[in-house]
C-alpha cells in the first residue's frame, strides 16, 4: 500500500533528477486507492473539526498536491524526451521508464513534431501547397442554421459576425455571395 510519504519521495526524486524515475507499473492505481481510502475516511468523521480529522485532510491535500506536481513535473521530461526524440531519436532507457499513458502521449508528441517538421520543410522547399481544411470567412448577411458536411447543424450568424469553417462551405457561401473570405 502506498502512502503520503512514497507518493512525496516519488514527487521529490523526479523534481530534482534529469531523467525521469522509474515508477511501479501499478503507482497509478496505488496512488487512487490511497486517495479513496483517505476520502472515505474523511467522509465517515463525524466531527471534522477534530485533530485527527484536520491532520487527515491535510494529509491528503498534500498527497494531491505533490501527487500533481509529479505529473506536471513528468509530462514536462516527456516534452523534452519527445522534442529529442523528434530530431534525434530516443535511448530505449528513457523510453521504458514511461507509464503506459506517458507512451502515449510520447507517440503522439513525437509524431505531431515530425508531421510539423515535414510541413516546415515543405513549406520553406516552396512545397507548401498544402490545402487548408478551412478558412475564415465574414458573413455579409444573416445566415440561418445549416448543415455542414457530417450533417451536424452549424449557425446561425449575424451579418458581420467571423466564423471559421470548412472549406467547402466557404466556397458555397462565397459563391451565392453570403461570405467574404478572410483568410485561406
Amino acid at each position: 500500500m502506498i502512502t503520503f510519504s512514497d507518493i512525496y519521495e516519488a514527487m521529490r526524486k523526479e523534481k530534482y533528477s534529469e531523467s525521469l524515475q522509474i515508477l511501479s507499473r501499478n503507482f497509478l492505481s496505488e496512488v487512487s486507492e490511497y486517495f479513496r481510502e483517505k476520502k472515505g475516511f474523511l467522509n465517515k468523521e463525524d466531527d471534522l473539526f477534530s485533530d485527527v480529522a484536520i491532520k487527515n485532510k491535510k494529509k491528503l491535500d498534500n498527497a494531491v498536491s505533490s501527487f500533481r506536481d509529479l505529473l506536471r513535473i513528468r509530462k514536462k521530461k516527456i516534452l523534452n524526451l519527445a522534442f529529442v526524440a523528434s530530431q534525434v531519436g530516443i535511448s530505449k532507457k528513457d523510453f521504458e521508464n514511461l507509464l503506459g499513458f506517458e507512451k502515449d502521449l510520447f507517440e503522439e508528441l513525437v509524431k505531431s513534431l515530425e508531421r510539423a517538421e515535414k510541413s516546415q520543410n515543405a513549406d520553406m522547399n516552396g512545397v507548401g501547397g498544402r490545402e487548408c481544411k478551412h478558412r475564415l470567412g465574414r458573413f455579409l448577411e444573416d445566415v440561418g442554421e445549416f448543415l455542414d458536411g457530417e450533417g451536424n447543424a452549424v449557425g446561425p450568424f449575424a451579418k458581420g459576425e467571423v466564423a471559421n469553417l470548412e472549406s467547402e462551405i466557404v466556397g458555397i457561401l462565397e459563391e451565392d455571395g453570403k461570405i467574404a473570405v478572410i483568410d485561406y
